[in-house]
C-alpha cells in the first residue's frame, strides 16, 4: 500500500554513528518524526521510556510477539528489539516522514512489508575507527566491544542489499548525506504523487 508520508530506514554497525546521525537530523528537519522501537534491554545513560524505546520485559515482548504486533523483532546483541507496525501505518497514512533505527536483519525485513521502505546503512571508514569509537563510548567492557567488532563483520557485508550507503567519516558531511537523501526521496515522482496527489489531479497528471 502507498503512503503519502516516507519510511527512511537506518541501520548500521554499533558504534558507526547512526544514533547521533539521526538525531542531528530529527533536530534539524521538523518533517522526520522518529520510530520508537521495544526492546528487552535496559536503559542507557539518559534514555526515557518512550522516548529513545519502550523499554519492556521479555514476558511482555513475548506477548507483543504472540499478538503479532510487531513489523519485525530480531535478537541483537543478546537482547530483543521489535518494531511496531500500527504506529509506523499510523504516522505515515497521516503524511509524515518516519525514520527508524534498526539493525540489519530488521530492515530488510521491513522493506518486504512497506514497499517503498528507503534503506540506508552507515559505515565506519575503517575497523580501527569503529574499535576506537566504541572504546571513548566507554560504555561497553573489553569482552563486549570485541563481540560488537565481530558481529559489525557480518553487519558490513549485508550493506549491499540497501538502497544508499553513507560513510560517516568526518560527522558534518555524513549528516549532509543523510539530509540529501531525505530530501531527495521527498521529490520523486512517486512521492510527490503521493504527498501531492490533489496538485497532480488538477494538472491531470496519471
Amino acid at each position: 500500500m502507498d503512503y503519502p508520508g516516507n519510511l527512511f530506514v537506518v541501520a548500521a554497525p554499533s558504534g558507526a554513528g547512526k544514533s547521533s546521525l539521526v538525531k542531528a537530523l530529527l533536530e534539524l528537519d521538523s518533517r522526520v518524526h522518529p520510530s520508537v522501537s521495544h526492546t528487552t534491554r535496559a536503559p542507557r545513560g539518559q534514555e526515557k521510556h518512550g522516548r529513545e524505546y519502550f523499554f519492556v520485559s521479555p514476558a511482555e515482548f513475548d506477548a507483543m510477539v504472540a499478538a503479532n504486533a510487531f513489523v519485525e523483532w530480531a535478537h541483537v546483541h543478546g537482547q530483543r528489539y521489535g518494531t511496531s507496525k500500527k504506529a509506523i501505518e499510523e504516522r505515515i497514512a497521516q503524511g509524515a516522514d518516519v525514520i527508524l533505527e534498526i539493525d540489519f536483519q530488521g530492515a530488510l525485513q521491513i522493506k518486504k512489508i512497506f514497499a517503498n521502505a528507503v534503506s540506508i546503512f552507515i559505515l565506519p571508514p575503517s575497523w580501527e575507527e569503529l574499535r576506537s569509537r566504541l572504546e571513548r563510548r566507554g560504555e561497553d567492557a573489553e569482552n563486549v566491544i570485541n563481540m560488537r567488532l565481530k558481529n559489525a563483520q557480518l553487519e558490513v557485508a549485508q550493506a549491499h542489499h540497501f538502497d544508499f550507503v553513507i560513510i560517516n567519516e568526518l560527522f558534518d558531511r555524513a549528516l549532509f548525506d543523510l539530509k540529501a537523501i531525505v530530501h531527495s526521496q521527498r521529490l520523486k515522482f512517486s512521492a510527490q504523487q503521493r504527498a501531492r496527489a490533489e496538485t497532480f489531479k488538477a494538472l491531470n497528471i496519471p
